[in-house]
């Protein structure tokens, strides 16, 4: 298996064996279950689509539920696709743990990032601002000028604004595995990852 589905708990610190500090984030990955396995004779691509936190028949909609009937699943509340490139012997039913895991590995671990809502050019885009002098007396924090007046006569796509910020998909590489808890199924990866506490992560290993 190639990764599993997990949840940010939040982030610590562990010691290292010089005794340096090192900032940690915490995360439950798993047990997650195969779902549905596809293949790419009869879907056009290899994946196995794994189920994870296991919730009750009630808390699911009616076409996710007779999805997990028709492969003989509990139902779960989150599910995710992973694309197979090695591990072709997987089968439906499997279940999965951090045991996939081991120190000093490296994982590719994807996230949604915290929303900040609408900011503007500084925050959200690393812009300096204008001086606060020398003439500067209405516009401190704003974008300048964002184009030409009679060529192009607009504002070309892409352009640096403000606006919406935040809750996008990011993907963080190279995240080194500094510790493996069985027992609770955590996984303790080095420095931060996106997401606000209890968000769903996707770890990945690197292959």
């Amino acid at each position: 298996m190639i990764g599993l589905i997990g949840k940010k708990l939040g982030m610590t610190q562990v010691f290292g064996p010089n005794g340096e500090q090192i900032p940690v984030t915490v995360i439950q990955a798993g047990p997650c279950r195969v779902i549905h396995r596809k293949t790419k004779e009869k879907h056009g691509y290899d994946a196995v689509q794994l189920g994870f936190e296991p919730v009750e028949e009630k808390k699911v909609k009616k076409p996710q539920l007779g999805h997990f009937k028709k492969h003989n699943s509990p139902p779960y509340r989150y599910m995710r696709e992973f694309r197979l490139k090695l591990y072709k012997d997987i089968e439906e039913g499997e279940v999965f743990n951090v045991s996939m895991f081991s120190e000093n590995e490296i994982l590719e671990v994807s996230g949604t990032s915290k929303g900040k809502g609408f900011q503007g050019v500084m925050k959200r885009h690393g812009f300096s601002g204008f001086k606060a002098s020398h003439g500067v007396h209405e516009s401190f924090r704003g974008p300048g000028s964002i184009g030409q007046c009679a060529t192009p006569s607009r504002v070309y796509k892409g352009k640096k604004l403000p606006g919406h910020m935040g809750t996008e998909k990011v993907s963080i590489l190279n995240c080194k595995v500094i510790k493996v808890d069985l027992e609770k199924n955590l996984v303790l990866v080095k420095g931060a990852i996106p997401g606000h506490r209890n968000s769903i992560v996707r770890l990945r290993k690197e292959l």
